[in-house]
This record gives C-alpha cells, structure tokens and sequence, in this order.
C-alpha cells in the first residue's frame, strides 16, 4: 500500500483549446493511453462520501486508488494488483484483503455491494515545469469524447496561480470542471 496527497486543478477544454496548448507548450506529440476501471456501489456510496474506487490499467501495469476528500487535496490510497486480481475484480470478486478496500470497511462502507460498472480510456500527455506536472487528456467514456488540463502542484497557491496563468495566456473558457469519475457516471 502506498499513500500520497494529490493537489490537483483540471478545466475541461474545447478540441480547439486542446489543440492549441498540444502545439504551444512542451507536450509530447505520442500520448501514453491509461484505462480506469470504476467500481461503485448501486447507491452511489462512494460519491456520496466524495470518494472514489478504481483501477488505472498502464503499461500492462495495474493499480487499484482509493481517492478521499483531505484538507489539502485528495488522499489517495493506491494497490499494485496483477493483471489477474485486476480482471478478478472486474469480474466481481474483488479481493477484500486490499488495503485499499479494507480502509473502506474500516469506514463502514457496504463493501460487499461493490461492483464494476464501466471503464474511461485516456490518451494522456504530460511534461514536467520544477515542482509543476502538465497533463493534457483526451478523454472517451460512454460514447462521449472530452478534452481536459490537469496541474499537479505541490501547493494549492500554486498550483491555481499556475492554472489561471495558462487560462489567461490561452483564452481559455472558465467552465465547472468535474472530476474523470463525476463526468463518467453523469
């Protein structure tokens, strides 16, 4: 098990934007493609609580998150699974010894009632600035197609300093921007 905090700012992005910031800034031109597998439960209890459960399939490398509202940012809590326990858990017998799923338990989460309900594929780029990640998204999931920005910062100030930054420099159209999950169950 390994645990970290994630602070983390997204905007979603018309084709166009996305398209301009591809070419303008340091992004590689070949994306490296992430599927994340969801798991909820029927009575969306995850969401309920502001959290979220899924394994990141990339590189044939397999990882099961559980993402928590923290005061800094998100809390994520990930499991390396093999290929194996990962299309055993999409297959519904998910392995309730996992660190990840047992800190739901300790939560009192209907564990039990977890089940797999759909998978989103990214086609990610991303680059590095000092202490800032990039990472520029197209994004498919239920027969839709979306464009996203994501800035990983070590700090909330900054990360949003640098976000607003490339809004104003690009043009960009503030919009609400759900999170990867919020926008795969609407």
């Amino acid at each position: 098990m390994q645990q970290e905090i994630e602070i983390e700012f997204k905007i979603l992005l018309t084709k166009d934007e996305f398209q301009r910031l591809l070419t303008d800034l340091p992004f590689p031109k070949k994306a490296i493609t992430q599927t994340n597998y969801y798991f909820e439960t029927d009575q969306f209890h995850l969401k309920n609580k502001r959290c979220a459960l899924r394994i990141r399939e990339k590189n044939r490398l397999f990882t099961a998150t559980l993402k928590e509202p923290h005061s800094e940012g998100i809390l994520e809590t990930h499991d390396r699974l093999t290929e194996n326990e990962a299309n055993h858990w999409i297959n519904g017998n998910i392995d309730y010894s996992k660190p990840t799923i047992r800190k739901l338990k300790q939560k009192e989460f209907p564990i039990d009632k977890l089940s797999y309900l759909g998978k989103l594929l990214t086609k990610r780029r991303n680059f590095k600035e000092g202490d800032i990640c990039y990472f520029l998204d197209c994004n498919t999931y239920n027969g839709k197609v979306d464009y996203e920005l994501e800035i990983e910062s070590p700090s909330k100030k900054k990360g949003l300093r640098v976000l607003r930054q490339l809004i104003e420099a690009y043009s960009i159209k503030q919009k609400h921007t759900p999170n990867k999950i919020e926008r795969f169950f609407q």
